[in-house]
């Protein structure tokens, strides 16, 4: 193949995920490097022009500010914590310009809020990094997400984040530069296999006996955290009876079940106020609680914190990205549960 180089822009969006952004970068680079040519050229952009600081700390100097972006084959926007926070009026309206200047709209991790706020995601299958699927739903339920680690479907790509975004690039480079040249950039990368876009983002637990049935309980919690179900219900779904259910979910997690699910809930709604805009009676709502007082005194019971002051001062402490069995706990302001 002879040319020009592809253009590839990135839109870095304050506290974007460096892993991600990297992960997209490098196999563009040794795609170059083992092809002796530029088959790729990429800019990164931020919506000043500024430095755009990472989740970790760091800060990326970028090429210009995303208005004096003229043309590229694809535009990712690379996002992480608190996306929409920085969806602006003029970042919306610099996205539409693209979409309508005929660019590839892509995203990694959270840049689909971005790309969903801009109303470029209407009328395809999406995908994002799994923690942020149930802001994403609450904001936006008529797109559909894909657990996935990439989805591309009439001009919009999105991907999962992380270690994901090297398997959308091989992908991408296989389709346009021949699957030898993906398979080397693979190879180099000591990358175990090319993941398809329709492998999962989490593998589904395979254990055995106790750990198993519980594991069929904590599914049962995540899918009902709006409408918690009780204790003989998940008992039933284990197979046991309420009081075999009660000894074998301590023994194998540490916790009760109504202190693990309370903790489920309490995290979803921490998500839900640093991820939305949803108000905190909404909020409460979406996580089984009968009022904005009763979740609002739970929330400050775990985290040592009201929830609209965790809104108004976000990341002070961290967060798990998930809580499972065997990992009870939840982090306060004075350690863990």
């Amino acid at each position: 193949m002879t040319g020009e180089p592809e253009q590839i822009a990135f839109l870095l969006v304050p506290q974007f995920s460096m892993l991600a952004f990297l992960s997209a970068v490098e196999p563009l680079r040794v795609a170059n490097r083992l092809s002796d040519r530029d088959l790729f050229a990429w800019r990164a952009y931020s919506a000043d022009g500024g430095p755009v600081e990472a989740s970790n700390g760091m800060r990326i100097m970028v090429e210009a500010p995303l208005s004096a972006l003229a043309s590229c084959s694809i535009l990712i926007v690379c996002a992480g914590f608190e996306p929409e926070r920085h969806a602006g009026r003029d970042v919306i309206r610099l996205l539409q310009k693209a979409a309508r200047a005929g660019s590839t709209m892509g995203a990694l991790d959270t840049g689909a809020f971005l790309l969903a706020r801009a109303r470029l995601l209407d009328d395809v299958a999406v995908t994002m990094h799994w923690e942020a699927v149930p802001a994403f739903r609450e904001s936006f339920p008529h797109i559909r997400v894909k657990d996935a680690l990439y989805v591309s479907e009439r001009g919009r790509t999105t991907c999962a984040g992380g270690s994901a975004a090297i398997d959308l690039m091989l992908d991408r480079i296989a389709a346009t530069h021949g699957e030898p040249l993906a398979i080397a950039i693979q190879q180099q990368f000591i990358h175990e296999r090319i993941r398809g876009r329709e492998d999962h983002q989490r593998l589904a637990p395979i254990v055995e006996d106790g750990a198993n049935r519980v594991g069929r309980a904590v599914a049962a919690m995540e899918r009902h955290l709006d409408e918690p179900i009780d204790k003989q219900r998940l008992a039933r779904a284990c197979g046991v009876s309420t009081r075999q259910f009660e000894r074998l979910f301590a023994r194998q997690t540490g916790t009760s079940p109504a202190r693990h699910y309370l903790g489920l809930r309490l995290l979803r709604a921490r998500h839900l106020l640093r991820q939305t805009d949803l108000s905190v009676i909404q909020i409460a709502a979406a996580t089984g609680f009968g009022s904005a007082s009763s979740l609002s005194r739970a929330y400050r019971s775990r985290f040592a914190v009201a929830p609209r002051e965790d809104r108004i001062e976000p990341s002070r402490w961290s967060v798990p990205l998930a809580i499972t069995p065997g990992q009870p706990g939840i982090p306060t302001k004075n350690g863990t549960l």
